[in-house]
């Protein structure tokens, strides 16, 4: 199976990203991929501006583009996205959050909410994102696919149980924040996810924007990758935007997780 990975810096015009998801769709579609992975966020990059300014419901413009995107290029889509959620008070201050998450459209649909948010160093995003409370699997060309986002790969337990309900190809986009040591641990963690879960991983995420952001918000950092069941590094990008275009066999799964039988 080929997969793309189309690791792009969104902004905070949603027109804008939609044409950045159209011209990476195309390309990867005319490399012969049945299946293109867009970051976390790609409906607005994270530190743009208010969330639930742009959300939409999932059946709002947005995603009916991404549809439409999936149907003229012929390849099915996974693209993050934000929808409205609920409103909480957090220090006398109410916060209309709303819902992160990776849609699938094409020949394949699905929605998977973060179940994980990225309450840490310095940054709540439970303030403004509702987390998530089910898994999320999908079939594609008799692959079945799981599906994680960006905090999730700090969840040993979530890729696992994902391998558990016959994934054998885990989708992670993202929006890693950058920082000291930070690609250090996004690299091992993904590794770490394809090797006790015996399962592909393809991690996908925004690339390093170049204009001034807020330095606390998850922003991004690049480095996408692919990883095998046992770990090793298919391919990966650097950090300036770039398309991932790779070739995986599913049947690899079952016979290292006969070899290994972690599960």
């Amino acid at each position: 199976m080929r997969i793309a990975v189309a690791q792009i810096t969104s902004g905070a015009d949603k027109s804008e990203n939609l044409e950045l998801v159209r011209e990476y769709s195309q390309r990867a579609a005319d490399q012969g991929a049945q299946l293109v992975v867009f970051p976390e966020a790609t409906m607005q990059g994270f530190g743009t501006g208010r969330l639930d300014h742009n959300a939409e419901p999932l059946d709002g413009p947005f995603v009916q583009a991404l549809e439409s995107i999936a149907d003229s290029s012929s390849i099915t889509i996974l693209a993050g996205v934000f929808s409205p959620a609920d409103q909480v008070e957090r220090d006398g201050k109410a916060f209309n959050r709303i819902d992160n998450v990776a849609v699938v459209r094409g020949k394949a649909q699905a929605n998977y909410k973060k179940i994980h948010t990225y309450d840490a160093f310095g940054y709540r995003e439970s303030d403004t994102v509702r987390p998530g409370e089910a898994l999320c699997t999908f079939e594609l060309f008799d692959v079945t696919f799981g599906i994680a986002i960006c905090f999730d790969i700090r969840y040993p337990e979530q890729f696992r149980e994902l391998a558990r309900a016959g994934a054998q190809v885990i989708l992670v986009p993202a929006s890693w924040n950058d920082g000291e040591d930070k690609q250090r641990q996004w690299e091992l963690l993904s590794a770490a996810r394809a090797l006790d879960s015996t399962s592909f991983v393809v991690a996908c995420g925004q690339a390093r924007p170049e204009d001034e952001r807020p330095s606390e918000a998850p922003t991004g950092i690049g480095y996408s990758r692919v990883l095998d069941p046992t770990g090793q590094v298919i391919a990966s990008a650097g950090a300036t935007p770039e398309l991932l275009v790779v070739d995986i066999d599913p049947e690899v799964v079952a016979k290292v997780r006969k070899t290994l039988p972690v599960l």
